[in-house]
C-alpha cells in the first residue's frame, strides 16, 4: 500500500586521482573496513610475477585505473611485495592480484596481508592468481581453487548461473568469447558462490567433469574474495562485457555493491528465464507479468499474484532477485509464503505472509519486513540493500511456522507465526503485481526443500 514516508538511498560517487606507484604508497591511518584514504575507495593492483608473465599486465592495470576512473575508486598499482605491510595495507578497499604467478610474497607479507584480510579487506583474483602460492594455504582458501592446466587459446561459451551479482548482473544467461581457459585442482563450488561455469561441451581441453566453475565469489575469514578465469589476452581488457565483469567484481570486493556470496548447491528452479518454466505458474487477479528477452518477469498492472500452482512447499529455502526500476524506491511489490491455492489474490493477503519489497513505507511495511507483523533489522537491511535500478537478492527460508529473510546474504529478519488462522507449514508462494505505477522485476526463482518441518 502507498504511503507519503519514504527511504531515502542515496548513493554517493567521487571523482578521484589515479595513482601509479612503483612501490607502497605513504601511508594513512584507518583500516579496510571504514579507514581508507579520506577522498573515498582506494584500490591496490599487485601484479608481481615469479614464474610465466602475461604479457597483458599493462593493458590490465590501465583498465583498472580506467575503472576506477569511472567507479569513483582511487587506484594504486605496483610490484613491490614491500606494500605488503599492516599499516600500508589499511590504505586499501580491495586489493587487486592481477595475474600474479608463484611465490611473489614472504611470510612476513603472508602474514600482513592475512591480517589484513580477517580485519575485512577486500581480494579481486584476475585470472593467473590463482597460479600463485602454491605453498600457502590462507592464499589457496582465499582464491578458491589452484590453477592446474590449461588448453589453446579458443571461444567456449560461458554460462552465467548467478545474474544478481554485480560482475554478472549486466550478462545475458550465456555468453560467447575468447579467452584462456583454466582448469583448476579442485572444485571451489562446496566452498566459494559460483557465478559463471564453463560449458565444456563448447571448447577442447576442459578436464572438471561438465562441472567447471570459472568465476566465483566468497566471504572468506572476514573479507570479501572475488575471482575471475578470465583476463589471459590484451584484448579482454577492451571488451565492454569484460570489462563491467571486472568492475562489478571490484565493487563488491570493495563494498559498494552487495550480493549473496555464500555458497549456493542443491536449489532446482521455479523460473529460469523462459517461457516454458512460467507454465506451472498462474495469475491471480488483475495486471500481468511481462517476460523479457533477458528472462526478466517485470510486473504490471495489479493488484494481483503470479504464483506457483504446481504444488505448495512445507520446508524450505526460497530465493529470487529482484529489482526496483523507480529512482525513488516508491515500486510495490512482494514475494507471498504460506498462502492457499486461489484464484484471488487477497486470499494470499488474508492467509499467508508477504515479504515486502517497497522501500518507502513505515517499518513493519518496508523492504525485508514481513508486512505488517515485523519489521526487517533496519540498519543491517541497509547496509545490505543495492538501490533501485540494481539487482537484490532474498532468501526466504520456511521451517514449519518459523520464517527467516536474507538480503544480499545478510539474515535481516526472523519470524515466527503466532496466528491461529494462518500457517507457514503447507502453501504456495507467488510474486505481486501491486498497480500501474509499479514495476518490480523477478528473475531466477529457485527453491531448496529441507527435511523436517522445524519448530
Amino acid at each position: 500500500m502507498r504511503s507519503t514516508s519514504r527511504l531515502a538511498t542515496v548513493v554517493v560517487g567521487a571523482g578521484l586521482l589515479l595513482g601509479c606507484v612503483s612501490g607502497p604508497a605513504s601511508s594513512q591511518s584507518g583500516g579496510p573496513s571504514g579507514g581508507h584514504d579520506a577522498d573515498g575507495k582506494r584500490v591496490l593492483v599487485f601484479s608481481k610475477t615469479a614464474g610465466f608473465r602475461h604479457d597483458s599486465i599493462p593493458d590490465g592495470v590501465a583498465a583498472v585505473k580506467q575503472l576506477g576512473e569511472s567507479g569513483g575508486f582511487a587506484v594504486d598499482a605496483t610490484e613491490d611485495a614491500g606494500a605488503f605491510t599492516a599499516k600500508n595495507l589499511r590504505r586499501y578497499d580491495a586489493v587487486v592480484f592481477l595475474s600474479t604467478t608463484g611465490d611473489v610474497l614472504d611470510a612476513t607479507q603472508q602474514g600482513a596481508f592475512e591480517g589484513y584480510i580477517r580485519h575485512g579487506g577486500g581480494y579481486v583474483g584476475i585470472h593467473a592468481a590463482a597460479d600463485t602460492e602454491y605453498d600457502w594455504p590462507f592464499y589457496g582458501g582465499l582464491a578458491g581453487a589452484w590453477f592446474q592446466s590449461h588448453p589453446a587459446i579458443q571461444q567456449a561459451r560461458v554460462n552465467v548461473e548467478d545474474r544478481s551479482h554485480p560482475a554478472t548482473a549486466g550478462l545475458g544467461p550465456t555468453w560467447d568469447r575468447t579467452d584462456e581457459w583454466y582448469n583448476y585442482r579442485s572444485n571451489p563450488r562446496e566452498r566459494a558462490h559460483v557465478l559463471a561455469s564453463l560449458d565444456e561441451s563448447s571448447y577442447s581441453g576442459g578436464t572438471m567433469n561438465g562441472d567447471h566453475p570459472i568465476s566465483w565469489c566468497q566471504n572468506y575469514q572476514g573479507g570479501r574474495a572475488f575471482y575471475t578465469g578470465l583476463g589471459h589476452t590484451k584484448e579482454s581488457y577492451t571488451e565492454p562485457a569484460y570489462r563491467q565483469h571486472l568492475l562489478g567484481g571490484i565493487r563488491w570486493a570493495i563494498g559498494d555493491a552487495q550480493a549473496d556470496c555464500r555458497p549456493e548447491n542443491g536449489y532446482r528452479p521455479l523460473f529460469d528465464g523462459t517461457a516454458a518454466s512460467l507454465d506451472g505458474w498462474k495469475q491471480a487477479g488483475p495486471g500481468s507479468f511481462t517476460l523479457d528477452d533477458d528472462g526478466t518477469l517485470t510486473s504490471s498492472g495489479g493488484m494481483g499474484l503470479l504464483w506457483y500452482a504446481t504444488s505448495g512447499f512445507t520446508s524450505y529455502s526460497l530465493k529470487l532477485d529482484w529489482k526496483m526500476s523507480g529512482a525513488d524506491g516508491d515500486d510495490n511489490s512482494g514475494v507471498f509464503v504460506g498462502f492457499p491455492p486461489s484464484d484471488d489474490p487477497w486470499s494470499a493477503v488474508d492467509n499467508g505472509y508477504e515479504i515486502q519489497i517497497d522501500a518507502t513505507d513505515v517499518p513493519e511495511k518496508t523492504t525485508g519486513s514481513v508486512y505488517g507483523f515485523r519489521s526487517a533489522d533496519l540498519k543491517k537491511r541497509d547496509r545490505a540493500l543495492n538501490p533501485p535500478g540494481q539487482w537484490n537478492t532474498y532468501e526466504i527460508r520456511v521451517e514449519g511456522e518459523h520464517l527467516r529473510i536474507w538480503l544480499n546474504g545478510v539474515k535481516i529478519n526472523d519470524f515466527t507465526n503466532t496466528v491461529p488462522a494462518r500457517s507457514l507449514r503447507d502453501g504456495h508462494i507467488g510474486i505481486q503485481n501491486h498497480g500501474a505505477d509499479d514495476q518490480v522485476s523477478f528473475r531466477d526463482i529457485r527453491i531448496k526443500e529441507l527435511p523436517g518441518k522445524g519448530n
